[in-house]
């Protein structure tokens, strides 16, 4: 009897582990946002921050900024941050907002608004994507060059290269987890490389963790997967063709998904149903 219900214990586990979740769509934002690319969520502030491209995502011509957002998609501040190129990736630390904008990665005092430095990553083509350890150490991918740039003191390295199409990234347990063309990546403390999942249907955005080992993975051309912690993949939303979905945000508390949608310019909220 004993051995009976160990099997059974077993059973609902492992079901309760192969059960995917579920996107329900709670709000769009409603005025035109230029080229939504990156979205943070400040949780003190209750607001959004959004990166906007405006313009083409390769070019150098100072109509990027940031918007900031209320948490039902309405506009707080449109131009928040004005004369950017062609901002993507960002990640809030310390009181500052890093972002990644072609060759340079900027800091933002999120008080001010104010720029307060700009350091050049050395043979940056296309940055991408941010993330910062628990030491502070911000670490910003390049699709372009195959590479992750480490940023400390305010000069960048080489951190990692031959990472094909190094896009989304995240920290998480002290260990890079990284979208790398068609696969997610881990890379521990020693950058051994392990390979989570494979086989995305178009090459990796954005990524975020739910918070159980699953994460929530986006693929540019307008697809979101959950993908579990054993690898497994299940697709949970296909808007190829009507709407991109880049670089997301989740809100672990509230359970609710943010996801930029570049050139339909808007940001979607989803509840994520467990």
């Amino acid at each position: 009897m004993k051995n009976f219900f160990l099997f059974i214990c077993i059973l609902l586990s492992n079901q309760i582990d192969a059960q995917t979740i579920s996107l329900k769509k709670e709000w769009e934002s409603t005025k035109q946002l230029p080229v939504t690319e990156s979205v943070v969520y400040r949780t003190d502030k209750k607001e959004l921050y959004v990166s906007l491209i405006d313009g083409e995502g390769n070019v150098k011509d100072g109509k990027g900024g940031v918007a900031i957002l209320n948490l039902d998609g309405t506009i707080k501040n449109a131009t928040w941050v004005t004369g950017l190129n062609a901002p993507k990736g960002m990640a809030a630390y310390n009181g500052k907002l890093y972002v990644a904008d072609l060759d340079v990665v900027h800091t933002i005092d999120l008080k001010t608004a104010k720029i307060v430095e700009t350091v050049k990553v050395s043979d940056a083509v296309f940055l991408n994507d941010i993330a910062i350890d628990k030491k502070g150490a911000v670490y910003v991918s390049d699709t372009r060059t195959n590479k992750i740039h480490q940023i400390t003191q305010g000069k960048s390295s080489v951190y990692l290269d031959q990472v094909t199409a190094a896009n989304g990234i995240k920290f998480i347990n002290n260990e890079l987890h990284v979208l790398s063309g068609f696969q997610l990546l881990k890379f521990d403390k020693n950058k051994s490389k392990t390979v989570i999942a494979e086989g995305l249907e178009k090459s990796g955005d954005g990524l975020e963790p739910l918070g159980n080992g699953d994460f929530l993975v986006t693929c540019w051309a307008g697809i979101i997967y959950h993908i579990q912690k054993d690898g497994t993949k299940h697709k949970l939303l296909d808007v190829q063709g009507k709407m991109n979905t880049a670089d997301i945000c989740y809100d672990q508390w509230n359970k609710m998904l943010y996801v930029p949608t570049f050139n339909a310019n808007s940001v979607i909220a989803y509840k994520v149903d467990f």
